[in-house]
Parts: structure tokens; C-alpha cells; sequence
């Protein structure tokens, strides 16, 4: 039976990583919420097999038959593997649509763009499929890591996938088992500024990542019962004394930002929400990704430093780093903390926390 809509359109919001930047990969804990940036797929039904995207955005293009098994493209041809990966799930596709993706997520900016871009098919896809269905968040959230993520051996973790399909603010826990903690939402207004300088975001979580998990090998040939789960960051020191010194300073910064994330876990979680303490503990967490880690960049620190300058409570780099956004907690006078982001050179966007993906149109 023919099911499929004539026309439908679905989006996705991007996310801000509160707490937890370069963890989820780990399995350690983050905290993350969706942002009121969003991206969308419109499509029309055709009356063959083809697939054809439009990209206005980045002036782009993508057209394919569909068929199974489909060969990609290019390293991270997205809109095949979904497809690739659904049809291995059961779904079935008996007709091409025409489709226009459009949006206002900042595009390889560390704002979750190509998550966002991800989910959004998925959800799209499962509902003009054969199968006609509607996806829980969490099945969309698998599906879409699997597509971007372990199909082409990608180094991310899940956080993005999750954020961007629950919407919401969370706190996410991947060990022992995937834990997703809605939190209560007391959380104001966030200006983040767009640096507009490249990163390559593979490369940086790839090289970040191999860094620490090769120093936890490290530590556990003589410290077998050593976690990066619970150890202590006072007990540290007898697990660390064989290190140079660069890896003694990666490993507790490592443990430092898993437990600032905790940390603000409890801070959510009481009935008085602090403020002053919520842009304190970002400002701690940037401290480190900057020092320690190292992917913060001047220009980055700049908008930083003119959001703080004037009335900002707190902010950090958002995403894996080397260049792209960062973000500042901003409860008052958004607009005065905007335009001092533009004075240094970025692009300011003034954002609320917003609802995961969802239907927008459907005839």
C-alpha cells in the first residue's frame, strides 16, 4: 500500500556541550542541551526512484538512485549511508523525493550541524518509508550514530546524536550502560559567537582521543583495577608517577572536567538554580580545555573575554575545538553580549534552549 506523504518536512535543533567537552568518547558523562538553531529537510514525492537533495546553504547538490547497498560518494556521504543503514534495519523505499535542506546552524562550527543533519533524515526517512514510521528519540539517536559515526570509523562519541534527536537539557552517562536524565530547565539565554575559522574536527578529536585512551593503557599495564570512571583525582598522583609530564597534565585534566560535570550535575538538580555558579563552572571547564587540552584558539578567547567584559557569566569553546563557536551564559543584557562578540569578529547568535527533532509539515 502506498503510505508515503506527498510532502514533509522535518527538523533538528543544534546543541550546546555544557559540560563534558571531549568526554563522550570516553564514556564519561556530559551534560548537553539543544539550542534554538535548527535544520530542516523539506521533500516532495516524485514518481520514480531518484533522490534528489538541494543544498542552498553550501551551494551543493546530491542526487542518487536508490537502490540497495548504495556506494558512497565521498567520505562522509551522509544522505546514502542513512539510507544504507535503514535499509539493513528492514525499511524499504519505493519512491524518490525531492528535497531541500535549509537551516541556521552554523556549518562545521562545532555546533552539531552535521548530527542535526543526520537525525533529520533519519527521522525523515523512517517516516516516508514503506514502513511509514515514527521513530522514538532514542531509535533515532542509534540509527544516526551508526550512520555518521561507526559507518565511516568516525572518532565521535554519541552525545550530539542523543542531544540533538531528545532535545532538552540531559545529562548523559555511557557507562556502564547508555543512562539519558532529562534535567529541570532553569537555564536563560546563551550568545554563541561564531569564530569563522576552520577546524578540523576529525582530526582533533581523533588526535585528543588516542592521546588519553593510550595513556589509560598506560596506566593500567601496572594499575590494572585503574578507571578513568572512579579514580579520585587525590589519588591520582600513585597511579601517574611513570608519566611525563604532558601526559600527568592530560590525564587529570581529563578527570578534573569529568568531575566539574558532576558537579553541575548536582547544581541542576537543586530547586534553586545558581546562576553565578552555572557561568563559574563553564569558565572552569574552558580553563582546561584551553590549558590542558589545548583546543581553544586566541580568537576564541577573545569573544570569551568581551562576552565576560560585558556581563557574560561564564562561557567555553563548544565542540571538539581548533577554531569554530564558542558559547556564553548570558541571563542579562544578551543583546549588549552579542554585539561585543561582533566588535572582536565573530558572528553572534542569541539562543534558548529548544525542543529535539520534529514534524514540521506533513501533507
Amino acid at each position: 500500500m502506498d503510505n508515503n506523504y506527498e510532502k514533509l518536512k522535518v527538523s533538528t535543533p543544534g546543541r550546546l556541550c555544557l559540560f563534558g567537552e571531549h568526554q563522550d568518547y570516553l564514556l564519561l558523562p556530559i551534560i548537553a542541551c539543544a539550542i534554538s538553531l535548527r535544520i530542516s529537510i523539506t521533500g516532495r514525492k516524485r514518481n520514480d526512484n531518484i533522490y534528489h537533495i538541494e543544498l542552498p546553504n553550501i551551494n551543493s547538490n546530491v542526487q542518487f538512485e536508490l537502490k540497495e547497498n548504495l556506494n558512497y560518494e565521498s567520505d562522509r556521504d551522509y544522505f546514502r549511508s542513512v539510507i544504507n543503514i535503514l535499509q539493513r534495519q528492514g525499511f524499504t523505499f519505493s519512491t524518490g523525493y525531492d528535497c531541500i535542506v535549509d537551516g541556521n546552524i552554523p556549518i562545521s562550527a562545532g555546533a552539531s550541524s552535521s548530527s542535526a543533519l543526520v537525525v533529520t533524515w533519519v527521522n525523515f526517512l523512517s517516516q516516508i518509508s514503506d514502513q511509514h514510521k515514527l521513530l522514538s528519540s532514542n531509535d533515532i539517536a542509534k540509527l544516526s550514530h551508526q550512520a555518521e559515526v561507526l559507518e565511516f570509523n568516525e572518532p565521535g562519541g554519541m552525545m550530539d546524536h542523543y542531544c540533538t534527536s531528545f532535545g532538552g537539557l540531559h545529562y548523559i552517562e555511557f557507562h556502564p550502560k547508555l543512562t539519558i536524565q532529562r534535567l529541570p530547565n532553569q537555564l536563560k539565554t546563551f550568545v554563541i559567537g561564531n569564530s569563522c575559522e576552520p577546524k578540523d574536527t576529525k582530526y582533533i578529536l581523533s588526535h585528543v582521543k588516542s592521546r588519553v585512551q593510550n595513556i589509560s593503557k598506560k596506566i593500567k599495564r601496572q594499575h590494572p583495577k585503574f578507571s578513568l570512571f572512579t579514580v579520585l583525582i587525590k589519588d591520582l598522583d600513585r597511579y601517574i608517577r611513570n608519566l611525563d609530564k604532558e601526559e600527568m597534565s592530560l590525564i587529570r585534566g581529563t578527570i578534573q572536567n569529568r568531575d566539574i560535570t558532576r558537579e553541575a550535575l548536582k547544581l541542576f538538580l537543586q530547586p534553586q538554580f545558581d546562576d553565578k555558579k552555572f557561568g563559574d563552572l563553564l569558565w572552569e571547564h574552558q580553563s582546561i580545555l584551553r590549558n590542558i587540552l589545548k583546543i581553544s584558539t586566541p580568537k576564541i578567547d577573545r569573544l570569551l573575554d568581551a562576552a565576560l567584559e560585558t556581563g557574560a557569566l561564564g562561557g567555553k569553546i563548544n565542540g571538539s575545538g581548533g577554531g569554530g563557536c564558542m558559547f556564553a551564559y548570558s541571563p542579562d543584557n544578551p543583546e549588549k553580549v552579542a554585539e561585543a562578540i561582533e566588535k572582536v569578529g565573530g558572528k553572534a547568535y542569541i539562543v534558548n534552549i529548544d525542543e529535539g527533532t520534529r514534524v514540521e509539515q506533513m501533507i
